[in-house]
């Protein structure tokens, strides 16, 4: 179901908050994760961003974290499988007592290009305040436009995010 769009300003915790659920998948999930990345618009200092932290949890094997399913959803994940993107395992957890979105996991197993577009990004971003800044703009224009449907949110700055990646993606000589 699509939830509201509310965009805060960056909070320094976000980096605390995906630092300690680190260390958690990594208690959880031992040898099969190689390493966790925060990313997402909490990724980027100085930005608003909806108050969901996203990590890439790199794996050594899709199928051995498959079998640690129950291991993920012990820490309090719903596990969605791919949701719509191969190579991909999507889970998310929510504040059991307001139901909001805390977390989204988006699993790779450890090569995948999709690690390599997500970091590049984040990057791109963080080296270049002012350009984070324009995806800030737009981002608080998507919400404008959609404030109550966090995939029309989502599907609105799409050719905003596809663009840059692309461009970062270029400048890492990956594209």
């Amino acid at each position: 179901m699509p939830i509201k769009v509310d965009l805060l300003p960056h909070d320094p915790q976000w980096r605390d908050q995906a630092e300690a659920e680190a260390a958690r998948l990594h208690a959880a999930l031992g040898a099969v994760l190689v390493k966790v990345h925060h990313i997402g618009s909490t990724a980027i200092p100085g930005i608003r961003a909806k108050p969901v932290v996203d990590l890439i949890p790199v794996v050594s094997s899709l199928d051995r974290l498959d079998a640690l399913q129950d291991a993920v959803e012990g820490l309090g994940y719903r596990w969605r499988g791919e949701l719509g993107l191969p190579g991909r395992r999507y889970c998310s957890k929510d504040d059991p007592a307001s139901g909001r979105r805390l977390f989204q996991l988006h699993g790779y197993q450890e090569g995948s290009p999709e690690i390599t577009r997500h970091l590049a990004f984040r990057d791109c971003l963080r080296a270049n305040p002012a350009l984070a800044r324009a995806y800030e703009a737009e981002k608080q224009r998507c919400q404008a436009l959609r404030p109550d449907d966090s995939y029309a949110y989502t599907d609105c700055k799409n050719a905003w995010i596809r663009s840059v990646e692309a461009a970062a993606l270029r400048a890492l000589g990956e594209a």
